[in-house]
């Protein structure tokens, strides 16, 4: 008897040690939650580079980089797989060299990337801004989309994380600023999760008194719906916004969301990750989705690239959104095989009207 009561005298003392330890961290991470403001000017190098003009057509590529780790032999803990990084830094150094190539073989004015880690566990710490941006010698322009000392999930932990939205040129550049899209997690899971938003970059244009002005995004991905809904709703506020100013306006990035009508690759897979939906009646009058179906841009993480779309779970889900004063050229899917990321390249070239 006296040996039980010792047994269970010992397992709640590790209970209750196991639990200080668990209110510790959670105090801890509120404590240091990353809190943006809901708007925040951007570092970066302003008016420096040629000014855009309105005779010109327009190139803008949009690639969710996927820090550079999730390539095609790469699952994700959060659809539905088991890894939480890549085995060896070398990996992330091969898919950093991979999509960089792809962005020098498509040369575009702006550049919209996002999930770019500068410093996290995931992806061994590289800088991955400085080697896109050196790579390609165009400035950055970084916001931060994830920012969390330490995320204690899964088993092993995902660890430290700072990535975000960078956007790339080397045209002339007035503004750079942060906008803080609505949370889609309270407390305590918010302390420890995504901090999304929107880089707004804006272009003066050297025959007009207009702005061009560009917004890279990647809306919310794991929530019931209502985060995304609420996101899509802001974003489509801020595009009529500047619309009413009389800019010339275009949004990219990662939609998390496929679009209505665009039944090409079906979802098959309803037990792991599903995409939201969004259609012609979330946009602000004036605004018109420009996407291309030719290839999948995103595949489900929950194995492999299996190297068909048949057999791995494909979306388009990333893409443009234009402002009727833009004439859109061409909009295309690069296919590259998924070979370095979870994601493809879209390209958009437009006129100026």
């Amino acid at each position: 008897m006296e040996k039980a009561k010792t047994v269970f005298k010992g397992i709640g003392i590790l209970l209750l040690v196991l639990i200080g330890i668990l209110l510790l961290l959670v105090v801890y991470l509120t404590v240091r939650e990353y809190r943006p403001k809901a708007e925040e000017t951007v570092e970066g190098n302003y008016k420096d580079g040629e000014l855009l003009s309105l005779s010109r057509p327009f190139s803008v590529m949009s690639y969710n980089t996927g820090y550079a780790s999730l390539s095609k032999d790469e699952d994700f803990f959060m659809d539905g797989g088991s890894k939480v990084k890549p085995g060896s830094k070398s990996l992330v150094e091969d898919n950093l060299d991979g999509i960089t190539k792809i962005l020098q073989d498509n040369p575009s004015d702006v550049y919209f990337l996002q999930e770019v880690d500068i410093n996290s566990t995931r992806s061994y710490s590289i800088d991955q801004r400085s080697v896109y941006s050196e790579a390609l010698n165009k400035t950055s322009f970084f916001a931060y989309n994830f920012k969390c000392d330490f995320v204690p999930y899964p088993i092993p932990p995902m660890g430290h994380v700072e990535s975000g939205l960078v956007t790339l040129t080397d045209n002339y550049v007035t503004d750079a600023v942060r906008l803080s899209l609505p949370e889609s997690f309270s407390w305590p899971v918010k302390t420890c999760n995504l901090k999304r938003c929107l880089l707004v970059t804006r272009f003066p244009l050297k025959d007009s008194s207009k702005e061009l002005v560009l917004i890279n995004f990647h809306l919310e991905a794991y929530d019931s719906g209502e985060g995304k809904i609420a996101q899509s709703k802001m974003l489509a506020d801020v595009l009529a916004r500047e619309y009413e100013k009389g800019n010339y306006v275009i949004a990219g990035g990662d939609f998390n969301q496929t679009f209505e009508g665009i039944d090409k690759y079906p979802v098959t897979n309803k037990e792991d990750w599903v995409p939201g939906v969004i259609g012609e009646s979330d946009l602000p009058e004036h605004f018109s989705f420009a996407i291309d179906d030719s290839f999948p841009t995103c595949r489900l993480l929950n194995a492999p690239y299996t190297g068909s779309y048949d057999t791995s779970q494909v979306y388009v889900i990333d893409g443009f959104l234009v402002s009727d004063n833009l004439a859109v050229r061409n909009v295309n899917v690069i296919d590259v095989g998924f070979e370095y990321t979870d994601h493809q390249p879209v390209r958009l070239e437009v006129a100026f009207k």
